[in-house]
């Protein structure tokens, strides 16, 4: 019991934004929910609550969308795990922008 509460303060707090195409249905929403909460769980971290933001109007075209629809992910991680997310976020073709923060 005592290693278990070691490794949950040891756990760092992140904050990850995700924008995908304004034209995404609740199906690639969904399903895009479903692949970063997998991924997260792989690289040893995980999620809390997904929260969808709604679709808003993009400053600039972002690989010719307009608009996009804004996912947000709390998440932890222990150790240095956290840094290849980045790295397969940028191989996920649905997702046209991400902020990964340090809380």
């Amino acid at each position: 019991m005592f290693e278990h509460d070691i490794l949950v303060h040891l756990m760092n707090k992140y904050e990850l934004t995700v924008v995908i195409d304004g034209k995404a249905t609740a199906a690639k929403k969904k399903s895009i929910t479903e692949k970063i909460e997998k991924l997260v769980k792989i690289l040893g971290g995980k999620t809390g609550k997904a929260e969808d933001w709604g679709k808003r109007d993009l400053f600039y075209k972002i690989k010719k969308s307009e608009t996009g629809v804004f996912l947000f992910f709390p998440i932890e991680f222990a150790g240095e795990s956290v840094k290849a997310l980045p790295q397969r976020m940028k191989m996920e073709d649905e997702i046209i922008r991400y902020l990964l923060v340090k809380v």
